[in-house]
């Protein structure tokens, strides 16, 4: 885990889920994973938007051409937990498909316009992952 996403941790958890810097005021959540191969459980800080059936979050990975590890992990692991805040919330994942997936993405680039960027930056589809609690 980079010390970036070490020290959001940190501060989510310290702060009740508020963190501060470029995510002052904006939905995060701590996404735990399990790897797909190795089976050694992780922590991402993701942000995320609240849906009628659960908690949204987006396979951005920055734009970068692949994506992120932990939408491998989920896929392949769906039953996990969450950290809203200070509850945590066991769920389960599944990928989000046609209209619901496109609504959602551009509720999310509208709220957060550097998706919209990520979103420029590559040729694939960013997945959007519905977490749904158990």
């Amino acid at each position: 885990m980079s010390d970036f996403n070490t020290s959001v941790i940190e501060e989510f958890r310290t702060e009740g889920g508020a963190v501060g810097g470029p995510f002052e005021g904006k939905t995060l959540l701590l996404l735990h994973h399990r790897g797909a191969k190795s089976g050694t459980e992780r922590v991402n800080p993701v942000a995320y938007q609240k849906v009628d059936h659960g908690y949204a979050i987006f396979a951005s990975k920055g734009g970068a051409p692949s994506n992120p590890d932990w939408y491998y992990n989920l896929v392949a692991n769906p039953d996990t937990e969450v950290e809203v805040g200070i509850d945590t919330i066991p769920v389960t994942a599944r990928v989000a498909e046609g209209e619901e997936r496109e609504q959602i993405w551009e509720t999310q680039k509208e709220d957060w316009p550097g998706f919209a960027e990520y979103e420029e930056r590559t040729s694939r589809t960013i997945p959007v992952v519905i977490l749904e609690p158990r």
